[in-house]
């Protein structure tokens, strides 16, 4: 009786498949994560595409756009916390008092109502998004989208005078003034949460400055990883962005050994009576190469990190008297 024989691969044969399977899935993996990448783009847009509605919303009911910061009620929140009606958050909108600071406010539980996540405000491709904690308590969430404060100069105190953004302090600003166009005007797009910052440098009237390099000789408090993580706050480094470098830019500076991708505001809002806001505040994503952003007339736009300096000062002021095309 002849033995039987049984058909099996040889090791050759094994290694020789595991080689294609890897092979294809090596070629199959991009695409895939082209795809996934596609798909958090496309619902980031969506993102701010609801916060521009919103903000037509919130016009037609008040007759202006929300200020930035304080504001006719005072208080220290942001133009993205004045939203939440418009948002589907009437219940959390509810629980605020727009008189009263941010961190005074505070859901019946005790928690901090700062601390809670507003979907609409993280981009899918946000790598942090996580509550901030002090002390292993959760006190904040961060966000992914700023409103436009313009080129440089945010807000002079004193002088009660404003920058030329699409948003500003206790400013009740309305389409009559953007000279510009509505739809030549930005009114939000995308940041990076838990940027490093210097804050409160108090300088009197700092120079625009000409390149990335010249942030870190400005000075102030350093604050290695907190900043756009207060949703609530209306203040330039946690809910804006300037235009002092287009989308991307990498404003690097050396702290304690280790270097840091930065912005810089001269001095909060609302905390001092005399010094002026002045902002490098730089617009970020995770999307290769490109942030997504929201003009005044509702419209959402992909912007490329290559666009021209003057192309995207100039989307950043309402009344710049530039004519100024996306140009994408």
């Amino acid at each position: 009786m002849k033995p039987l024989h049984r058909s099996a691969f040889t090791l050759v044969e094994l290694l020789v498949v595991m080689a294609i399977i890897g092979a294809l899935v090596g070629l199959l993996l991009p695409a895939v994560q082209s795809a996934r990448e596609s798909a958090r783009r496309t619902q980031c847009m969506s993102n701010l595409k609801q916060l521009a509605l919103a903000l037509h919303n919130f016009r037609d009911s008040h007759r202006h756009f929300p200020p930035s910061f304080g504001g006719d009620l005072g208080g220290d929140w942001s133009a993205q916390a004045r939203l939440l009606p418009y948002l589907e958050e009437v219940n959390l909108h509810g629980q605020i008092d727009f008189t009263q600071s941010y961190a005074n406010a505070t859901l019946p539980d005790g928690t901090a109502l700062a601390s809670l996540r507003v979907d609409t405000f993280l981009c899918p491709s946000e790598k942090n998004d996580v509550v901030r904690k002090k002390t292993g308590v959760p006190v904040h969430y961060p966000l992914s989208y700023g409103v436009n404060l313009g080129v440089w100069f945010v807000y002079d105190p004193e002088k009660d005078k404003i920058g030329l953004g699409a948003f500003a302090p206790n400013r009740k600003l309305g389409p009559r003034d953007f000279t510009d166009g509505l739809s030549s005007t930005l009114s939000a797009a995308e940041v990076k949460a838990f940027t490093p910052y210097y804050r409160n440098a108090a300088l009197a009237a700092p120079s625009l400055p000409p390149d990335p390099a010249a942030i870190c000789g400005l000075g102030g408090e350093f604050k290695p990883d907190t900043g756009h993580t207060e949703w609530v706050d209306g203040r330039a480094h946690q809910t804006g962005f300037t235009t002092v470098f287009t989308p991307n830019t990498a404003v690097l500076c050396n702290e304690s050994g280790l270097q840091y991708d930065v912005d810089w505001n001269n001095q909060q809002e609302g905390k001092s009576s005399t010094v002026p806001t002045y902002a490098a505040v730089t617009s970020r994503s995770y999307h290769p190469d490109v942030v997504n952003a929201a003009m005044m007339d509702g419209s959402v736009r992909t912007i490329r990190d290559t666009i021209a300096l003057e192309v995207w000062r100039a989307l950043s002021t309402r009344e710049g008297g530039e004519v100024a095309s996306p140009g994408l």
